[in-house]
């Protein structure tokens, strides 16, 4: 079996990070298409309300005008003929009346009491355009149907709203793949800033004016990111050497000390103390360098991690600790920098050795991930994932508060996901996750 590599982990993170970069332009791409069509769907609206408003004006005109036109023939040739002369439309009823006679049959009196002029009426229930004309003594009351009117208005009404729709779809995917043209640059200089350069400035004078600028800034905030970087690098590394040499010296006089058969037992305990001081802060020197650079694998190889585990715990040699359990596949093995993976279980059983309380510790192999297992009281109620803080330290345990920050970081680095949670039964669980990979049996 084979865990996973940092190389496959680094391709599924740039992976990750491409499928990122694209929804990203891909979500600004809707937006703009969507902010864009909504504008121009208030615009069609305004423009549609507009049109069937003139539509319904003009036919509103035409039908006064046509009712008028009607009623003048009806009562001019009525007179000439001695009879009444009607409407040859079935649309249209015409009727003529005596005003205090018997109306005509069909004539209701909410229509036959109308004053002169142009009316809507709905009294039968159904929309009706009524004239109301006199001549010579008698009325005249045309009533015309408006339920063909109607019907063309609701066509037309269709018409213009299945072509907004369509309008509107267009208008989206045009849109859409305008924005797509325009986001595209945005979407290669973010790849750019993701990928590897080798040196090369994002700033190239093919890119648009306002993405020409965006470069420019990232080149200089890189160059100042860059040298912020290389004086905290030389800092950390002349610190580190110069602690190094005034540490080795102190070491080496308390260890001369402890040498001499007539010194008291309570400075031999002080000299111990100094022993053990000075390891600390040597060790708590390396780990600040460590954190101060990138700490990428320098040298990629197949590791076996039982081997390495139990080669970890050999190291620290636990005084009057349990046995460690190990549950880890033999042929179990991870493509990594040896010494990186050596220092994160280092600290991981260093950890537990300190919080375990003296009770046994395990380490745990399941599928792609690896745990380490104390007894200890836990986290509490914190969050746990805090313990990954630089500086912070659990309870009134000795130490710097470095060590697992300092594994995040490598494991970051490695492209190794690290993580912490409380054990249900009690105690502490640190896990790393080596991510997606090939296995073999």
């Amino acid at each position: 079996m084979s865990m996973a590599s940092a190389t496959s982990s680094s391709t599924a993170e740039s992976a990750a990070h491409r499928g990122g970069r694209r929804w990203l332009s891909g979500g600004m791409r809707i937006r703009i298409a969507v902010s864009v069509t909504a504008m121009l769907v208030v615009l069609i609206i305004a423009q549609s309300l507009a049109l069937v408003g003139l539509y319904e004006e003009m036919e509103e005109e035409f039908i006064d005008g046509t009712l008028d036109e009607q009623l003048q023939y009806s009562i001019e040739h009525s007179r000439q003929l001695g009879i009444l002369i009607g409407p040859q439309t079935p649309d249209m009823t015409l009727y003529r009346f005596t005003p205090g006679a018997e109306l005509p049959q069909g004539l209701s009196p909410e229509l036959a009491g109308l004053p002169l002029g142009n009316h809507e009426d709905w009294s039968s229930g159904r929309e009706l355009h009524v004239a109301v004309r006199g001549a010579d003594g008698q009325r005249y009351v045309l009533v015309y149907d408006e339920s063909e009117h109607r019907a063309r208005e609701s066509a037309v009404i269709t018409a213009v709203v299945i072509g907004d729709l369509m309008l509107v779809a267009l208008s989206f995917v045009l849109v859409y793949a305008i924005a797509g043209r325009m986001t595209r640059g945005l979407e290669t200089l973010a790849e750019r800033v993701e990928g590897e350069r080798d040196g090369t400035p994002f700033a190239e004078e093919s890119l648009d004016a306002e993405l020409l600028a965006v470069a420019r800034a990232l080149d200089r905030a890189e160059a100042r990111q860059a040298a912020v970087l290389t004086r905290e690098r030389d800092f950390s590394a002349n610190l580190s050497h110069e602690l190094r040499t005034p540490l080795a010296g102190i070491r080496s006089d308390a260890e001369m000390l402890l040498t001499d058969s007539s010194l008291s037992d309570k400075a031999r305990r002080r000299a111990e103390r100094i022993i053990a001081t000075t390891d600390r802060t040597t060790t708590l020197a390396h780990s600040l360098l460590l954190l101060a650079r990138e700490a990428r694998p320098q040298v990629v190889e197949p590791v076996n991690l039982g081997a390495a585990v139990r080669s970890a715990w050999s190291r620290l040699h636990p005084a009057g600790a349990e046995a460690l359990t190990i549950r880890i596949d033999p042929q179990a093995e991870v493509a990594t920098d040896p010494n990186l993976l050596a220092l994160v279980l280092h600290n991981l059983l260093e950890n537990a050795l300190r919080h375990g309380e003296g009770h046994a510790i395990e380490v745990v192999q399941e599928g792609r991930r690896l745990e380490v297992l104390d007894r200890g009281a836990g986290f509490g109620t914190e969050d746990p994932m805090r313990c990954f803080e630089r500086f912070r330290r659990g309870g009134s345990k000795p130490g710097h508060g470095l060590g697992l920050a300092l594994v995040r970081h490598i494991c970051t680095a490695c492209g190794w996901t690290v993580h912490a949670a409380n054990r249900p039964d009690g105690g502490a669980c640190l896990t790393i996750d080596f991510g997606p990979g090939p296995t073999a049996a």
